[in-house]
């Protein structure tokens, strides 16, 4: 819910203008672009059990459509992970 006035910040793509304007609110979009070194403090964190990823499914890379789908909810909490190989036995 967003008062008259007020602002929706969005990272799922660009914004309805015209329905935001009939509201009488704004809209914008953001993206990021992560460089290498994020993912490698991202994993830093992970392995001291600072950071704990919320990974909602693990599918195999053919089930791909399935993950598309289940994004297009949009009702998903957390990650999806895509296996592209098999896990190495122990």
């Amino acid at each position: 819910m967003v008062k008259k006035g007020g602002i929706i910040v969005t990272i799922a793509g660009e914004p309805d203008q015209a329905a935001l304007d009939a509201h009488g609110i704004r809209g914008v979009s953001i993206s990021a672009s992560p460089k290498a070194g994020t993912f490698e403090n991202l994993t830093r964190l992970i392995e001291a059990k600072k950071l704990t990823p919320v990974v909602s499914q693990v599918l195999p890379l053919a089930e791909v459509a399935k993950a598309q789908e289940q994004i297009a909810t949009r009702h998903t909490r957390g990650k999806i992970v895509l296996r592209v190989a098999p896990e190495p036995k122990s």
